[in-house]
């Protein structure tokens, strides 16, 4: 299938990923390849418009399953793009979000050959041409799985994190390659950005908290993509879900008496009382997500090297916030204390019916922001994302958030 773009479009960066890749588009560029081949109509033709393919190069062998087609025109009003397989069938595709190549839809077969058409179309309507005939590698042994967290079509709360676990670590050097093949689009358009969370794990979150109701899409174009110390992407991946109310919890030890705050959408639903971390275990301040929920559950610390904090207990209504071990729970034995003083080993504690309340109004990816306790969030304790400033979150990213904003078009 063909693909039609025009000069008077531009590209959008990664970090605002408002819109799908059909509907995105780059400037044309000024600058010839060494190597790319091209001609104008057969070579006879007087259009002013000239177009060269940089890459795949022509009658290039093992190239990567994942490959763009990179070219250059000028003098061009309108360039389109066509892919088809040795057996004539066409290959829908788009330009990347970041202007830099012309990228088909899923990943190419293995051990097919190909022949990618680029036609330029100057002001008086003469065309010049480019092709580059090339053949995809064989199936790789060496593969990288690309695992979502979230289930498809899951409706999440306003704190969540995108989460992508890998099979394997990606060389530093590789990063960013693999990073602009994940592509995020959002309904309504929010400002975001990918983080190398860990070695083997990668969270996007938009700048601040989603807006409500926002439809999210994830498509990671990573089939066949070269993923360092030959490795290559398993298979593409796509993620849709869905932006749930705005429900924040907000609890400041410092304050009296002690409670929980719990909004919807702006909306004040209950302040309840709750005890946190005693001066020895203490709560951490920060901002948590809602992790997982149990409704029934068991606490079993009978390993703990300190013999005064061992124990095994029944929970109810359970609302896990760090990998640590602090939930969200109900504590009929501490109700006496609660909104008056601290004495849970590190969790919010509160009655049954508060806790079974709230269970019922949370999901997955609800923010729990704690101030005011004597110890502050471990950042990975947890989906610990927003306890970081935007300034300190795109740190994480392999591509500068500068330049995924602004993408300069080029066929390099």
């Amino acid at each position: 299938m063909s693909w039609t773009r025009r000069r008077t479009l531009t590209a959008l960066g990664l970090v605002g990923a408002s819109a799908g890749l059909t509907s995105l588009a780059a400037c044309t560029d000024d600058k010839k390849t060494p190597g790319s081949q091209g001609s104008n109509g057969g070579g006879k033709s007087d259009s002013k418009a000239k177009v060269t393919i940089s890459a795949p190069a022509a009658d290039a062998k093992d190239v990567p399953a994942s490959a763009e087609i990179v070219f250059a025109a000028t003098d061009a009003q309108q360039t389109a793009v066509e892919l088809k397989s040795s057996d004539g069938t066409a290959v829908d595709g788009a330009m990347h979000p970041d202007g830099k190549g012309w990228l088909p839809a899923k990943t190419l077969e293995y051990g097919k050959t190909y022949t990618a058409t680029v036609t330029a179309t100057d002001a008086d309507g003469k065309t010049a041409t480019a092709t580059s005939k090339f053949t995809v590698m064989a199936k790789p042994s060496k593969q990288v799985r690309f695992i979502s967290f979230l289930a498809d079509g899951a409706v999440v709360g306003v704190g969540m994190p995108l989460i992508i676990q890998l099979s394997r670590a990606i060389p530093k050097d590789q990063r960013a390659e693999v990073q602009r093949r994940l592509l995020v689009s959002a309904e309504p358009a929010q400002e975001g950005i990918w983080t190398w969370y860990t070695d083997t794990e990668m969270h996007w979150r938009p700048k601040e908290f989603w807006q409500t109701g926002t439809k999210v899409r994830v498509d990671l174009r990573v089939g066949g993509l070269p993923c360092g110390d030959g490795y290559f992407g398993r298979t593409d991946l796509t993620l849709d879900c869905t932006i749930g109310p705005a429900l924040v919890m907000t609890v400041d030890d410092k304050a009296s008496p002690k409670v929980m705050t719990v909004t919807k959408d702006g909306t004040v639903l209950k302040k309840i009382p709750v005890s946190l971390g005693r001066p020895s275990m203490p709560s951490s301040s920060g901002t948590m997500v809602v992790i997982e929920k149990f409704a029934k559950t068991v606490f079993d610390t009978r390993t703990d090297p300190n013999p005064a904090n061992r124990y095994r207990v029944d929970i109810d209504w359970a609302q896990r916030l760090t990998w640590g071990g602090e939930f969200i729970h109900s504590a009929p034995w501490s109700v006496s204390d609660q909104g008056k003083r601290n004495v849970s080993h590190g969790c919010i504690n509160m009655s049954a019916a508060n806790a079974k309340w709230l269970f019922q109004q949370t999901r997955i990816g609800d923010p729990v922001v704690v101030k005011g306790t004597s110890r502050q969030l471990q950042y990975g304790n947890g989906w610990t994302d927003f306890d970081k400033t935007w300034d300190e979150y795109v740190q994480g990213s392999a591509i500068p958030a500068s330049s995924s904003a602004s993408p300069e078009p080029t066929p390099s």
